[in-house]
């Protein structure tokens, strides 16, 4: 019996080589922009993606404030936070989130698909999220990444 060896290849911390990637939000739905970002940032795009080592790339989000969403989720989707105090529970819609913080609406949908441990943690921080079509990034030289 011929037997071929064939070895998995594990993904180190020190060997990853990173790229930067350019998402321009508008027009997209959050769910599923939120689902592809975090794939990237996850790094389950890549060959060698390795579960216990962070090897996502970057992602830069631009026009955050142009998202949309479907159905009457402007007005009907909740967004809860505590305060830590007694009776500090907070609420928003969808429609005051996106007048006051809109950024904070991609960034909670992409950390929440995120794990919930120190790796999930560093790669949240690898997310850039912009209102304006302008980011200060250009140094890196980013590949737009179309999701259509």
């Amino acid at each position: 019996m011929d037997t071929l060896s064939y070895k998995t290849v594990s993904a180190k911390k020190e060997e990853v080589v990173r790229q930067w990637y350019v998402i321009d939000a508008e027009n997209l739905v959050v769910g599923r922009l939120c689902s592809k970002v975090a794939h990237i940032l996850r790094g389950k795009h890549r060959p060698d993606f390795t579960p216990h080592v962070d090897c996502g790339d970057y992602v830069i989000v631009v026009n955050a404030d142009k998202v949309r969403f479907t159905g009457k989720k402007w007005s009907d989707k909740i967004y809860l936070r505590y305060t830590g105090y007694p009776g500090g529970q907070r609420q928003r819609t969808a429609a005051t989130m996106l007048s006051k913080k809109p950024t904070d609406i991609v960034e909670l949908g992409v950390k929440g698909m995120l794990p919930k441990t120190k790796l999930g943690r560093a790669m949240v921080k690898k997310l850039f999220i912009y209102t304006g079509a302008d980011h200060p990034h250009q140094a890196q030289k980013p590949t737009t990444l179309n999701l259509d």
